[in-house]
């Protein structure tokens, strides 16, 4: 096949539409490199570092509007780590999941192998739709994904009893709108949403979550030091981590959050900016006789990962392929879903006009290569 190029005029000023981790704002890159020889390589429990993980505690309450006991707190790893410090610190005999894609079931998976908990309740759905949340007697835990980053499904996020709501938010937070009453665990990685490195997770913790957090290592319960909440709680009070964090990664999501209070003001705001540019790519797939939403449900449809079916007369390997040697990365469907499929995402560092020039890129490869 004849190489295709796209002209320049077509292509995006950013390439970048990875879902994995973020576009990182080359502002923030540059102010990570004017501040930086003055604090990576330094200790993590002076003052000048925790001054900037207070910024960022600040920063992520003020912009999510966090209500008055709920706590921020910061643990080394991601969500794979925070999983089992979950599993370990929060869940007291028995865990509800709901698992429609592939991470939402991950942490079901944690809960199933702990020899120290009752096998889960799993609700189960269809990849690409959602399972609604419904009471769960005998779980003193429901565990929901706010976005499913495969599938590009997002979970509505709400109180059905009396158990404690832990919502895994890594892809879907500050990107989708949510009451923080309606949970006691919300908890996301920095490499996505908030456009920084990974090895970091931040949580929204509330007091009833500190309580449980707390009565579950009093009963004497082996839990890891590394993974202990109580342990976390503690440094993040100090605003340090137990272990040395990334310095560098709390300073990119420092300047994340700073910008998006600065051109937002809210996460209504943020979420207002999501609805148009995710209104954008859907209403591009639904006006090609070669693509659709892979997400029928129109309140189902994330704001922050578009996933994208294409006819099989369009190969999404071959555009995926085309537009890697243009420059634009990273939209290739998720493997083991196995369709024929781009997944686009759109988190807050990524601008609109660069999501408008993907589409156009899009068309004109389907153009020359359509059978």
């Amino acid at each position: 096949m004849t190489e295709i190029e796209i002209p320049p005029e077509l292509l995006p000023r950013d390439g970048r539409f990875g879902s994995g981790p973020s576009k990182v704002r080359p502002e923030a890159l540059a102010e990570l490199a004017r501040v930086g020889d003055g604090l990576l390589g330094t200790s993590h429990r002076q003052s000048r570092v925790k001054d900037q993980v207070a910024r960022l505690q600040d920063g992520l309450r003020t912009l999510f509007g966090a209500p008055p006991g709920y706590e921020v707190l910061l643990a080394v790893g991601g969500a794979t780590a925070f999983w089992e410090s979950l599993a370990f610190g929060v869940v007291e005999q028995r865990a509800r999941h709901y698992r429609f894609g592939e991470f939402s079931g991950k942490f079901a998976a944690v809960t199933e192998k702990a020899p120290w908990l009752a096998d889960p309740d799993v609700v189960d759905a269809e990849p690409g739709t959602r399972p609604p949340a419904g009471p769960a007697p005998g779980c003193d835990v429901q565990a929901l994904t706010h976005n499913e980053t495969s599938t590009g499904v997002a979970q509505a996020i709400e109180r059905v009893d009396d158990a404690l709501v832990l919502v895994d938010a890594t892809s879907g937070a500050g990107g989708l709108p949510v009451d923080l009453t309606a949970t006691d665990v919300y908890y996301f990685s920095l490499q996505k949403g908030f456009a920084a490195d990974g090895g970091l997770t931040a949580a929204f913790v509330s007091p009833a979550a500190v309580a449980r957090i707390e009565a579950v290592a009093a009963s004497g319960r082996f839990i890891p030091t590394f993974l202990d909440l109580t342990t976390a709680l503690d440094n993040s009070r100090k605003h340090q981590t137990y272990n040395t964090p990334a310095v560098a990664t709390v300073l990119l999501a420092a300047f994340q959050v700073d910008w998006m209070l600065e051109r937002f003001g809210d996460l209504a705001g943020v979420v207002a900016h999501q609805v148009e540019k995710s209104d954008l790519v859907y209403r591009w797939a639904e006006q090609r006789p070669w693509a659709s939403p892979f997400v029928t449900d129109l309140d189902a449809r994330s704001r922050v990962v578009a996933t994208v079916d294409l006819d099989p007369s369009v190969d999404a390997d071959e555009v995926n392929r085309v537009l890697r040697a243009n420059g634009v990365l990273d939209t290739d469907g998720y493997r083991k879903l196995g369709r024929n499929q781009l997944r686009i995402a759109m988190f807050p560092a990524i601008e609109a006009d660069d999501l408008a020039s993907y589409t156009a890129c899009v068309d004109h490869i389907a153009e020359r290569i359509a059978t």
